[in-house]
């Protein structure tokens, strides 16, 4: 990994789910359900810093409010992992996957990939693109596509902005955690985070 300006927070990532159990998790890297084809991730977990995660379960509860709840995809990501998808992708679909000479905010735990699902139903919603899809059906501005997919995908995004969060104007799923810049790039392994770590 490259050497990256040091900042003004160390880092603090907590499982998300121990801050608050009744965020879901489908974490995609953790699978061969990925644009890759094969998992990258040990196990099934999702880590952010500690702030980002209260923020994220401000999040679960204004969703709740609506009927929803939040499915988590990925959330800190190492930096070895960036690296490894900007490798596999053509350069003309970089503008889908961080550029690890400058790191991205997934690997300062402080990006979130998610989407809304039914409370009542227990279904996942549908949302203009798929997670992942590295297409302009993914962009926040896209106009195309249905009517209700679109509106879901733009309360998911008042959602988040109300809770502390930024979009990424490419991916509808990705939202980045304020104050993101104060966090390092990291490399951490998953097993290398403590597991008992409190809410």
């Amino acid at each position: 990994m490259p050497g990256f300006a040091p900042t003004s927070r160390a880092a603090d990532l907590v499982d998300i789910t121990q801050v608050d159990p009744a965020i879901a998790l489908d974490i995609r890297y953790a699978t061969a359900r990925n644009f890759l084809g094969f998992p990258v991730y040990p196990t099934p977990r999702a880590f952010l810093q500690r702030p980002a995660a209260h923020a994220l379960s401000h999040a679960r509860a204004l969703a709740a409010r609506h009927g929803y709840g939040l499915l988590v995809y990925d959330a800190y990501r190492p930096w070895h992992v960036s690296y490894l998808f900007r490798q596999a992708v053509p350069q003309d679909l970089y503008e889908f996957v961080g550029d690890p000479a400058i790191g991205s905010r997934h690997n300062r735990g402080c990006a979130v990939d998610l989407t809304l699902w039914d409370l009542a139903t227990g279904r996942v919603v549908s949302m203009p693109s798929g997670f992942d899809e590295m297409t302009s059906r993914a962009y926040v501005a896209y106009a195309g596509g249905n009517k209700g997919a679109r509106a879901l995908r733009d309360l998911l995004g008042r959602i988040m902005a109300a809770s502390g969060f930024l979009p990424l104007a490419e991916e509808w799923w990705h939202f980045d955690y304020v104050d993101w810049q104060d966090y390092p790039v990291m490399d951490l392994p998953f097993d290398a985070i403590g597991r008992d770590t409190t809410p």
